[in-house]
């Protein structure tokens, strides 16, 4: 495995993250332990929560996934595990997190002492602001739309708060996560300008079927030295191929009801038997080709996945070890260019 620093900190974290979304509600206690156990393993050191999960969010299962890390954090060296985890924000129909979640003074703070509590530790690695609270296009929204405007938490007023955090010892990083351009220049210009917290992350979604991020943050991110979490790089599992043909097996878009809008596009299915074709003629299932790809990228720290049995996660991890052509990247591009980003 290997490690990187991620942005200005000291943190030092796997190329590899394991997510942690279906604890609690695909994974029971055991499997999510066992999951756990076997990254740790193979070198992986970068764990991710979420105050909401799992997912599909629910009133009845929120937070359990932090109960479920914390239960196995406890009996580990708190000092060979980076945990990251996140405080969700407004507009996502989340009205038992405290009666619907801001990106406030009260609501950060009341986040991250429940999220130390379930987490059962002192203190957070890296803490990240989930989503926005102002208005953008979110989670298969592809364009900005001004008459969406509405109140929104300042980002000084954010950045404050979790400067307080710092202080206490309660988290030691901030990170950001399904942000835009103009949001992350926004923090990182009131962080130099006033002396908050910088943040050093930034978690947004990045695969073979989404490579949004390359037009403008890559380049951002680059030059003011914040590390992108990759996350959903096999696009809720269609880059394994398995959706392909007309088929339903079992997984987060057949179980769960208008769950993962942004892979409804038209392109889709056709841009994702591409790519499979292209691993199928390389001697390479799509899951190694689609993860070695995301894993490789020069701009990513770390790439999260997920799995809801041990097999899929060992078969995440052993494309760790795959190196990707030069003509097999030439011809991911070809598709690319073809079917360009068809679950932004």
């Amino acid at each position: 495995m290997e490690y990187r620093t991620l942005g200005r900190s000291d943190l030092r974290v796997s190329a590899v993250c394991l997510g942690t979304m279906t604890f609690g509600q695909q994974n029971t206690r055991e499997e999510a332990h066992a999951q756990l156990d076997c990254a740790l393993a193979q070198g992986v050191n970068f764990i991710d929560a979420a105050e909401m999960y799992p997912v599909p969010a629910r009133a009845e299962t929120c937070g359990a996934t932090e109960t479920i890390v914390g239960e196995w954090l406890v009996r580990q060296p708190r000092d060979r595990v980076v945990l990251a985890t996140k405080v969700a924000g407004p507009s996502r129909g989340l009205e038992w997190i405290r009666g619907g979640p801001r990106l406030d003074r009260a609501n950060i703070r009341a986040a991250v002492e429940g999220s130390l509590g379930r987490l059962r530790t002192d203190y957070i690695d890296l803490y990240q602001l989930h989503w926005p609270e102002r208005n953008q296009p979110m989670f298969g929204e592809w364009r900005y739309d001004p008459s969406k405007e509405r109140d929104a938490t300042p980002i000084r007023e954010q950045l404050e708060t979790l400067a307080e955090l710092v202080r206490e010892g309660k988290i030691r990083y901030v990170g950001l996560s399904n942000e835009h351009p103009w949001g992350v220049m926004q923090f990182l210009r009131l962080a130099e300008e006033q002396g908050l917290p910088r943040v050093v992350s930034i978690q947004n979604a990045y695969s073979l079927v989404n490579r949004v991020f390359e037009y403008g943050l890559a380049e951002l991110c680059h030059r003011e030295e914040v590390g992108l979490l990759a996350y959903s790089p096999l696009a809720f599992g269609h880059l394994t191929g398995k959706y392909l043909g007309g088929s339903a097996p079992p997984g987060r878009l057949t179980l769960f009801e208008n769950f993962g809008v942004r892979y409804t596009k038209p392109n889709l299915l056709p841009a994702v038997a591409a790519y499979a074709e292209i691993a199928n003629r390389h001697g390479l299932a799509p899951t190694a080709l689609a993860l070695a790809f995301a894993y490789r990228r020069w701009f990513a720290a770390s790439t999260i996945i997920g799995a809801t049995t041990l097999a899929q996660l060992e078969e995440n991890l052993a494309a760790w070890h795959v190196t990707l052509s030069p003509e097999v990247l030439e011809e991911i591009d070809a598709v690319h260019l073809r079917y360009t980003n068809p679950a932004p």
